[in-house]
């Protein structure tokens, strides 16, 4: 039995034409996590790439997961549905790093539960895991001009890059991001929130 294990999910898409994108904010944070850690990838079942790690933190060590799907962004909830039950993770050990549209960039919201804003990453997990009492931490990437092709336009905003200022801010982000994951895994979720969602 595994349940003192925590299970980190970063989301994104697989494959180079994915890489560096909007979309792709959760993978990224979570190689930060892994470059952190010593955590080394490999193939989980063709579904993710999973490792495993130990955070020491405040004088405590926590075993952890970190995966990233393989599934493609509207099919999540299978990888982290496989992994949590294969190693018997329950819900409130899942912290879940995705891109946020609702958000400016830079700016970062620690929650649990509550809708999944129209993302079909959390959308997928909802649906695999049957419940949204996971961890979630946020990641601003602004939105898409509102307009006639609005679907379009989010499409090719949350694939696009990053311009110049953003890719400059972008280590710092996701370091925030990475910190995020570990101040809910370390001290809880409302201290997390205390700590990131002011900014």
């Amino acid at each position: 039995m595994a349940s003192g294990f925590w299970l980190v999910v970063g989301l994104g898409n697989p494959g180079k034409q994915y890489e560096g994108t909007r979309h792709n904010m959760g993978f990224m944070a979570a190689d930060v996590l892994a470059e952190r850690w010593s955590v080394n990838f490999s193939d989980h079942k063709g579904i993710a790439m999973l490792g495993k790690g130990v955070m020491n933190l405040q004088g405590k060590s926590i075993k952890f997961f970190l995966a990233k799907p393989l599934t493609y962004m509207n099919e999540s909830g299978t990888a982290v549905a496989s992994i949590s039950s294969y190693y018997q993770i329950p819900p409130e050990h899942v912290v879940v790093i995705h891109d946020d549209m609702d958000l400016e960039f830079g700016r970062i919201k620690v929650k649990a539960g509550g809708s999944a804003g129209g993302h079909n990453g959390i959308k997928s997990i909802d649906r695999s895991l049957g419940t949204n009492a996971y961890a979630r931490v946020r990641l601003g990437v602004g939105h898409a001009r509102r307009g006639p092709n609005a679907h379009d336009n989010t499409v090719n905003w949350v694939l696009g890059g990053f311009g110049p200022d953003q890719r400059k801010q972008l280590p710092e982000f996701l370091a925030d991001g990475a910190d995020a994951a570990e101040t809910i895994i370390f001290s809880g979720l409302s201290r997390a929130q205390e700590q990131f969602n002011g900014r």
